[in-house]
């Protein structure tokens, strides 16, 4: 299974929503165990991050406090809050669609997943021209509407 895809499919539901279109998927032991995208204009909330969401609703699902035993996919590089987040969570393998040059966590302009006690590896390039392709649509329309 493809996991990014389906990570790439809640980036589409946060587009359809005019939310920034980032999505993140959670799995377990070859197991989705959750997925979500980005909610903060429908919550009114900065913190409901794609990764955010998706480390609580595994947490829920699991019952656990950490996700050791979890990867998750996501499809653009994570900022400061959900890079600390996803150490604090332990989880053991991030995949990442594309790079975020401005505000990425874990590699690109920092790394704070590995300033952490807990070492998670992180790779790079998964679906990586979908995810380019997306969030790049979603920023020109922006731009169309406030030109």
């Amino acid at each position: 299974m493809n996991y990014m895809k389906l990570a790439l499919g809640e980036a589409q539901k946060a587009y359809d929503e005019n939310e920034v279109p980032i999505g993140a998927v959670i799995v377990k032991d070859g197991i989705v165990i959750a997925s979500s995208h980005n909610k903060c204009e429908k919550e009114k909330d900065c913190t409901c991050h794609a990764e955010m969401n998706a480390i609580k609703a595994a947490m829920k699902m699991t019952g656990e406090k950490v996700l050791d035993s979890c990867e998750m996919y996501v499809t653009v590089e994570p900022c400061a809050m959900c890079a600390g987040a996803i150490a604090n969570a332990r989880i053991r393998r991030v995949y990442i669609g594309c790079e975020e040059p401005k505000t990425g966590c874990m590699g690109s302009v920092t790394n704070l997943a590995n300033m952490l006690p807990h070492k998670c590896e992180v790779y790079y390039g998964f679906c990586e021209d979908e995810c380019k392709s997306i969030m790049k649509k979603f920023f020109e329309s922006k731009r169309k509407i406030t030109d």
